[in-house]
């Protein structure tokens, strides 16, 4: 698999993640579910005009943003963006 792009913005209890393709998206949330941080998510929305899909994921009592970012960091595939999504 080639790498995508990954953004994150927090939102308190929750980041909003948006992922480069929706098949990339599809294939990061089963590799999340791989992981015990990992707790759930919203649905996945395409976006108009654009190729690219977001996502919410909602962090448990073991896990933070910090925590997330990490985790994705760990995922060859994954390239995370700095900056606005």
């Amino acid at each position: 698999m080639n790498a995508f792009r990954v953004w994150i913005r927090s939102l308190g209890d929750a980041s909003r993640v948006r992922v480069e393709g929706s098949k990339n998206a599809d294939w990061l949330l089963g590799r999340l579910s791989q992981s015990f941080v990992f707790k759930s998510s919203a649905p996945v929305l395409q976006e108009r005009g654009n190729p690219c899909c977001t996502f919410e994921v909602f962090y448990g009592s073991q896990t933070s943003r910090s925590t997330f970012e990490r985790l994705l960091g760990t995922i060859p595939e994954v390239t995370l963006m700095a900056g606005p999504e």
